[in-house]
């Protein structure tokens, strides 16, 4: 399999990163085939697996340490930080100091994220999401040292925006410390919205970048369609405003997947490697995770690797969602505090 570099970090990764989200908890919970997927992956070539701390809680973590046992030398392994581990992602409560992009969280977590994974170093070490109440300069200062100590060979950012992006490259140079030299963003054919700013960010500082949900959620495995009862998934059970198909903005996204689908037909492939392979050949795309929680399901993404998308292709593909375009819920993970909380957009009167 074909390899890319990962940013300018010198570390070589494949065109698919197997992402851990759905072993554990939160999918597949029997570890040895959950093992088993990982097994095959690496077997098919792919040398790069995405986890992090907060999927099942630290379960994911634990099921790939086992896995990789005599086989750690031959992956990049990278996983994340920020979110709560004391209580499940977006429940309220727990300590406010054990989530975060703080120094004392990061040197903490990691260690915990070492023990899981069973190795003496983490390839990629990412920020899974912006912290409004910690400096970006304390951050980076965290990584650099952790990155100097040798837990960490480099790290970067997971959907941050442009400007914290450009932000975070002026501290490191301004103060002399490591760079971010990756983004994780969501990116597919139906959350576009990176290619406005993001994308161009990215190449300017020659950062890597690893697209998470490639098939939108599902929405583009071919699961989701127009007349079809909504099928039963973790995603729909954890999730079900999301997956309402009776919701107009659910309505753009099927008639989008109708004409995909379409297209991938006359094609002659089928929509999940119609959608991957529009994001493995963004010249700006380093890698693009894929979260299979079945065996099944891996092998229908691993054959994406042989597709190639010709320019008309592509062009039908941007009448049917334009370029910089978000019809996907994915494009919502950028939504900040000042357009959530309307205190911050609202003048205050005496």
């Amino acid at each position: 399999m074909d390899t890319r570099n990962l940013g300018h970090t010198g570390m070589h990764v494949t065109p698919l990163c197997l992402g851990a989200m759905m072993f554990g908890a939160w999918g597949e919970k029997d570890h040895e085939e959950s093992a088993r997927i990982i097994h095959h992956a690496l077997d098919s070539g792919i040398n790069f697996i995405d986890t992090a701390d907060v999927y099942s809680q630290g379960e994911s973590e634990t099921i790939v340490g086992k896995a990789l046992k005599g086989r750690r030398d031959d992956v990049i392994l990278a996983t994340k930080f920020h979110s709560p581990m004391d209580v499940a992602m977006g429940a309220p409560g727990g300590d406010p100091n054990q989530r975060g992009n703080s120094r004392r969280w990061m040197v903490r977590e990691v260690e915990n994220s070492l023990r899981r994974l069973q190795t003496d170093w983490i390839d990629l070490y990412q920020v899974h999401r912006p912290d409004t109440g910690t400096d970006d300069d304390e951050t980076i200062a965290a990584l650099t040292d952790l990155q100097r100590a040798g837990k960490i060979r480099a790290f970067g950012s997971s959907t941050f925006p442009a400007y914290r992006i450009v932000e975070g490259q002026v501290i490191a140079r301004d103060r002399a410390l490591s760079r971010f030299v990756t983004e994780q963003p969501p990116y597919s054919i139906l959350a576009r919205g990176i290619e406005r700013e993001v994308l161009p960010v990215t190449e300017k500082y020659r950062m890597g970048v690893l697209a998470w949900s490639p098939l939108s959620g599902g929405w583009l495995s071919g699961r989701f369609r127009k007349g079809q009862e909504m099928p039963t998934t973790n995603r729909t059970k954890m999730m079900p405003k999301r997956f309402d198909l009776s919701t107009p903005a659910n309505q753009r996204r099927l008639d989008a997947v109708e004409d995909l689908a379409v297209l991938a037909e006359q094609t002659e492939i089928t929509l999940i490697e119609l959608a991957l392979a529009f994001v493995m050949q963004h010249p700006g795309v380093t890698s693009a995770i894929i979260g299979p929680r079945t065996m099944e399901q891996l092998d229908s993404q691993l054959s994406s690797l042989d597709v190639h998308l010709s320019a008309e292709v592509l062009d039908r593909i941007d009448e049917i969602v334009a370029p910089g375009t978000d019809i996907s819920d994915d494009g919502n993970a950028y939504t900040t505090d000042a357009l959530t909380d309307p205190f911050l957009r609202r003048r205050r009167t005496a």
